[in-house]
């Protein structure tokens, strides 16, 4: 055994929801089976904590900014320079990150699926292709990302202002000309959406890849737009090095500013069927040589966003069994070895995006962390964590209880 103290964040995304009336107006955490979680939340410290501050949108990028253990309210300048700091794009100070999602609008102008069916990566790569030949503006280029998450970089943005944008996965279903961007830029920014419906939608090449891969591309939708944040490593301020484990280039992107590194994941595709086993023996091998992981799954957030109730269940109990169960294992070998798992925040199946609710959380390990404090704690969900007394206002205060080793 070593005595170095050793870190694991497990997150399911957007695991946390409302109550659903034809479930017995339970949650899904309620329904679905997760002795693991279950096992952490009787015996360790187990509440709820909010990571999404009062007036800020509701989102990973805000929530997870916070569970890292930075105020939202000072380090956030927008999501897409995040994502962009993962895949390796230079910004200059004065350059602004968009995200690029490839979407689904159908022929009435109604936002069908934000992530295009969930597009194929390699399909991704031909769509953003034939917008680099096509829409040739100086200051404007593409990089093509994983599935439909994509990064546009505007060069030296002339204004003080981002231009407003809204989130596609906030306006499944409804009709987009109302949540076009708006202020300045917004001009440009609907000019390259609306270029861009032209030119899927006549490129002979998306045709072509959309009969081999999966995927519905009609359009883009710009969003999110930032400057590159400034913020201290965490190595700086707790002395803890490591790595990210995720699908997802925003947590990547969080990590890399907080000086950690990305670990690739064969089969890690942010969807139902990732390799929740593989990321898991990925943590187990990683934490041998570092003393803080951050691992994080994203298909109970996609699920929440199809409002699929099914899937959602299963993303939550092959999180339960295939990520918290191993790790939980693997931490026998170690003398000092904390586990925090918990959601960023809801993604409830009845509205089908994000909410800004306080999140169940459960801290594991040795001394005041294996103290079973929780009352009353049925298993880890909402209702659990409400009643234990125990709550977090700000979620950035994570960090210290956990290098603290107390609340």
């Amino acid at each position: 055994m070593t005595d170095e103290k050793k870190i694991a964040v497990l997150i399911g995304d957007g695991m946390a929801d409302y109550p659903i009336a034809s479930m017995g107006n339970k949650t899904p955490l309620q329904i679905a089976k997760t002795p693991h979680m279950d096992f952490m939340a009787r015996n360790g410290v187990f509440g709820l904590v909010k990571t999404v501050p009062d007036g800020m949108s509701p989102g990973s990028d805000t929530a997870i900014l916070s569970i890292f253990g930075y105020d939202p309210r000072r380090y956030y300048t927008g999501r897409a320079p995040l994502e962009a700091i993962n895949m390796g794009i230079d910004m200059g100070a004065e350059d602004v990150a968009f995200r690029c999602n490839i979407v689904q609008l159908d022929e009435s102008g109604v936002m069908a699926d934000f992530s295009a069916g969930h597009i194929d990566t390699a399909f991704t790569g031909v769509v953003i292709e034939e917008l680099k030949k096509n829409i040739t503006i100086d200051s404007i280029a593409f990089y093509a990302g994983v599935s439909y998450r994509n990064i546009l970089i505007w060069r030296d943005y002339p204004y003080s202002e981002i231009t407003g944008t809204t989130p596609p996965h906030d306006i499944q279903g409804r009709e987009i000309q109302e949540y076009l961007p708006s202020g300045d830029g917004s001009d440009q920014l609907i000019q390259i959406m609306e270029l861009s419906r032209r030119i899927i939608g006549e490129s002979a090449a998306i045709k072509s890849m959309g009969e081999r891969y999966r995927g519905c591309p009609t359009s883009v939708w710009l969003w999110g737009g930032g400057r590159r944040p400034r913020i201290s490593t965490l190595n700086e301020r707790y002395g803890l090095n490591g790595y990210t484990i995720s699908a997802v280039d925003l947590v990547h992107g969080i990590g890399r500013a907080a000086g950690l590194s990305p670990i690739s994941v064969e089969g890690a595709t942010g969807y139902i069927d990732t390799n929740y086993r593989g990321k898991a023996r990925a943590l187990v091998e990683a934490i041998k040589e570092v003393n803080f992981i951050f691992l994080h799954v994203e298909s109970p957030d996609e699920s929440g966003h199809e409002g699929n109730l099914e899937h959602k269940i299963k993303a939550i109990e092959d999180f339960d069994e295939q990520v918290v169960g191993v790790v939980l294992d693997a931490r026998r070998a170690y003398d000092d070895f904390t586990i925090l798992v918990m959601p960023d925040h809801p993604t409830p199946i009845s509205l089908r995006t994000h909410a800004a609710d306080p999140v169940p959380f459960c801290i594991y390990g040795s001394g005041d962390f294996s103290q079973g404090k929780g009352m009353d704690v049925a298993g880890f969900d909402e209702v659990s964590a409400s009643r234990t007394g125990i709550f977090l206002e700000n979620g950035y205060t994570l960090m210290d209880v956990l290098i603290r080793g107390r609340l």
